[in-house]
């Protein structure tokens, strides 16, 4: 498979609240109303990452039956992370999964295992690069609507 990338844009919305388009799709996220500038209008950052996990999870799953003539009439993968400091350091993935048999569906998480790419990706872990840019190409997408100030 050849080389592709993806990516998101996201901008700062005011308070802790951030805007990402997704693939044409909007997503936000927020801090809980308890966290100073937090106005509990979204997910925080961690749920989403959690929710990366899981629905990529269940794609895969469902993309692995179908693959193996196995029909699934109901499936459900439930995330949970653990804190350790400022970040996760142990991931619960939990498969909940009407199949027809209890063995397919062992098969099933292992296929799963081989085609989720985010999973695949916290295995092993990508190199990151921060490139700052100091410039005002992103003054107009970055400032906070007027309506988020007040």
């Amino acid at each position: 498979m050849g080389v592709t990338e993806r990516t998101v844009h996201g901008r700062w919305a005011g308070g802790l609240r951030s805007v990402v388009d997704a693939g044409g799709f909007e997503v936000v996220s927020d801090e809980p109303a308890s966290v100073p500038g937090g106005t509990d209008t979204g997910p925080q950052p961690t749920e989403l990452f959690l929710a990366s996990v899981a629905s990529c999870f269940t794609t895969a799953m469902a993309y692995s039956a179908s693959k193996r003539d196995i029909a699934l009439s109901g499936l459900r993968v439930d995330v949970t992370g653990h804190y350790n400091g400022p970040s996760f350091d142990a991931l619960r993935i939990d498969v909940h999964a009407d199949a027809p048999e209890g063995a397919e569906l062992d098969k099933l998480v292992e296929a799963a295992k081989r085609v989720c790419y985010v999973t695949r990706t916290l295995a092993a872990p990508p190199e990151m690069t921060y490139l700052v840019n100091p410039s005002a190409d992103s003054s107009d997408e970055a400032a906070p609507p007027e309506s988020a100030t007040g």
